[in-house]
């Protein structure tokens, strides 16, 4: 695969976007997750109310793929119920693995064309992760 393909327009339009980046004031949950294997380093924090995600923020070190993971996740998590967000990582896994995203995450298939680089499949995972560790924090 190209990395043109793999880096197309839509993928690096979301990471410059940087949606969500940055830090809460009063986080009632937060996470920082690494990947040692490229140097990857996501920190989400988040707001609940009434078990949805009422705020979040993240801030990311790392490459382009990890980058628009986070952006997709600051533009789409909000709003939408804790548990849904939570299991958002599930999904994320399984269109890697060839399936299509469930009914309310078709954001996720920006990310189709990393299925065929699975050293990079971590890179994307890794903000969900992030995020998914934050709100059970959150949720105590």
């Amino acid at each position: 695969m190209t990395s043109d393909a793999l880096y197309h327009d839509a993928l690096v339009a979301l990471a410059r976007a940087r949606t969500g980046a940055g830090a809460l004031a009063a986080p009632a949950g937060a996470a920082t997750r690494d990947n040692p294997m490229c140097g990857d380093r996501v920190t989400f924090e988040v707001v609940l109310e009434d078990g949805r995600i009422a705020a979040l923020a993240h801030r990311v070190r790392g490459c382009l793929l990890c980058e628009a993971a986070a952006a997709l996740l600051g533009r789409t998590a909000p709003g939408r119920p804790a548990a849904e967000v939570a299991d958002a990582r599930e999904q994320v896994a399984a269109l890697l693995a060839g399936a299509r995203p469930a009914a309310g995450w078709a954001e996720l298939e920006v990310f189709t064309p990393v299925r065929d680089v699975p050293s990079r499949h971590g890179c994307v995972l890794l903000p969900f992760e992030a995020l998914g560790d934050a709100l059970a924090r959150a949720r105590g």
